[in-house]
């Protein structure tokens, strides 16, 4: 029986695409007052160690899709290279993270975009309308994030320009105020805005849609990380500027409240838009990506093998995608995610972890990279994760352990019958 497959129908610059709209999205209006709480200033210094762990991650991430040019990134990259074992523990760590990251996302949308008292509803609709785009073919989702990706730098431009308008806020590049959180404090934001680089995984999971894969792929990546990373920069140094990192912590739209700072009164509604059109491309990259994780696992046994299911015309992974927006829905209807965010840290940093040892342990027909760069990866997702708040590691342990557990038994059923 002929396993089912996906189509190759993306290019480099839907690829690009892609990474940018799950990169460039709400953490980038909303990541720097959690990050100025751990590190005042210092948040400049964790955005640097984030971009670097992140790019040990990211080198790892382009070396494993260029030789393994299929659905369900880090999960298939672990199965191959490592066995079944640690490609559950990355595609387990991968879907339950982001799903809660996808919670999150549609929130963020709501609190932009909804009139007060109406978050929840529409944050079920905004789910509900990306999971039916992704239904009608992934040429479309390419699409639609080009759409996103272009206002959404189109209003950070206006932001920054807003923002460099504004009165310079004294003494935010002083050495007590780079300092203010110490190194803990500092490494703790660099696990908060390590997340901003982490959309270049969705490309790699749609390695099975990508031409020219091993060429297409790794070129995708380095380009849309090096994008990211320089908006993400310019927008730290604006943020900071304008507000000073006592006003930047205590702002839960700190990209709006700089841009209120220049007495630009029109630009500040066009930020908030933009952060809604950001929250909203990100969740569609992240259902597009959880779902074709979940569709590789289920192929593979590993998730009920209904979830493997290829829709015969728009040619997705339908089953698997309704099963993820049916989650995140339940989530978003019931669940206040806010204390959630550390735990789906916690689980994206296990499935690079997982990513980096299995760059690592290619031979050199397959090395693009020097091992230096996994080192740094690997070592980064285990300093990084051990920075979080411990209810967020405890809550992560908790559910890889289940997760492990729902494996054993699955096993142990099959060797019986």
């Amino acid at each position: 029986m002929t396993s089912p497959s996906l189509q190759r129908r993306l290019g480099l610059g839907d690829a690009v695409f892609i990474g940018l709209g799950s990169m460039i999205g709400a953490g980038v209006f909303s990541a720097w007052g959690p990050a100025a709480v751990s590190a005042g200033s210092g948040l400049l210094i964790g955005l640097a160690v984030a971009a670097i762990v992140a790019f040990g991650n990211a080198t790892s991430t382009a070396q494993l899709a260029a030789r393994h040019p299929t659905s369900g990134g880090t999960y298939a990259y672990g199965r191959a290279e490592l066995g079944p074992w640690w490609g559950f523990i990355a595609g387990w760590g991968f879907v339950i993270g982001k799903i809660a990251s996808c919670a999150a996302m549609a929130l963020t949308f709501a609190a932009y975009a909804a009139p007060a008292g109406w978050e929840r509803p529409v944050a079920v609709a905004a789910v509900v309308g990306l999971a039916a785009v992704n239904w009608f073919g992934i040429t479309r989702t390419a699409q639609l994030t080009r759409l996103i990706v272009v206002v959404v730098l189109l209003t950070l431009a206006v932001a920054v320009a807003a923002g460099a308008a504004a009165p310079d806020a004294q003494g935010w590049l002083t050495p007590s105020a780079m300092w203010a959180g110490g190194w803990y404090g500092i490494l703790q934001s660099a696990g908060l805005l390590f997340f901003a680089f982490a959309g270049y995984a969705r490309i790699a999971t749609m390695g099975e849609e990508v031409r020219d894969p091993g060429r297409t792929i790794p070129r995708a990546i380095v380009l849309a990380f090096t994008g990211a990373l320089v908006v993400y920069a310019l927008v730290a140094v604006t943020v900071l500027s304008a507000l000073g990192p006592d006003a930047t912590a205590a702002s839960t739209d700190p990209v709006a409240a700089a841009t209120a700072a220049s007495g630009w009164r029109w630009a500040e509604p066009v930020v908030r838009v933009g952060a809604a059109a950001a929250s909203l491309g990100a969740l569609l990259a992240l259902i597009a990506g959880i779902g074709r994780t979940t569709f590789a696992m289920a192929r593979e046994g590993d998730l009920p093998r209904a979830l493997a299911g290829v829709h015969p015309r728009w040619h997705v992974p339908h089953r698997a995608e309704v099963a993820v927006a049916a989650v995140v829905v339940l989530l978003v209807a019931v669940v206040d995610l806010r204390g959630a965010i550390g735990f789906s840290s916690f689980g994206v940093l296990l499935y690079y972890l997982v990513a980096n040892i299995a760059a690592f342990r290619q031979h050199a027909d397959a090395r693009r990279f020097p091992r230096a760069l996994q080192t740094i990866g690997a070592a980064g997702c285990v300093i990084l994760g051990l920075t979080l708040p411990w209810q967020s590691v405890l809550a992560g342990v908790v559910v890889a352990l289940a997760g492990v557990g729902y494996r054993m038994l699955r096993l142990r059923l099959t060797r019986a019958a």
